[in-house]
């Protein structure tokens, strides 16, 4: 459905969502995201250690906790089991999502969560392994909320953070109003 129209003309319409591993010297943990295409945020995230529905639904809750759309959001991921079974088909239903997937092997709608995890592993990652989950967690923590979001400039953006692009929107509308 997403068919790769990257460009969103307002927040909480086309969310983004995939999961990337990261190396602790107590196994991989797993990092799901959800990510609006208005402004790049993202707007949702979870960590565990296994990569399971659990993950997925944990980011998109927090999401939806978060952001609390008031119309429906398309939720775009790739065909991954954990996008796929009841539970999450069931959880879009109830919170008024709709889903769209990629193609089996063609990751390229998947682009902007692609370009997230490619930015995070480069920019703090860096082929580190962490000493503990719980250090790793409050690594990924520390970039999204602290820079990714906040901070971190976008070319999309007008070279504004996803945070100071949301606001200057709000701001833009309130003015036309």
């Amino acid at each position: 459905t997403l068919d790769r129209q990257f460009e969103v003309d307002a927040p909480d319409r086309v969310w983004v969502t995939d999961i990337t591993s990261i190396r602790t010297h107590e196994g991989w943990s797993y990092l799901a995201v959800v990510i609006d295409l208005f402004s790049r945020r993202v707007v949702g995230w979870s960590m565990q250690s296994r990569m399971t529905t659990d993950l997925a639904l944990q980011a998109l809750l927090s999401a939806v906790w978060r952001r609390k759309p008031k119309h429906r959001v398309m939720i775009h991921s790739d065909q991954g089991s954990q996008f796929t079974g009841k539970e999450w088909q069931s959880f879009l239903g109830k919170h008024y999502l709709d889903a769209s997937m990629s193609r089996r092997g063609n990751c390229h709608d998947n682009a902007v969560a692609e370009s997230f995890f490619h930015l995070l592993k480069r920019e703090r990652i860096r082929r580190r392994t962490y000493t503990t989950r719980d250090a790793a967690r409050q690594d990924v923590f520390d970039y999204i909320e602290m820079f990714y979001n906040p901070t971190r400039k976008h070319t999309n953006n007008g070279m504004l953070s996803p945070i100071d692009y949301e606001t200057e929107q709000r701001k833009m509308n309130e003015a036309s109003v």
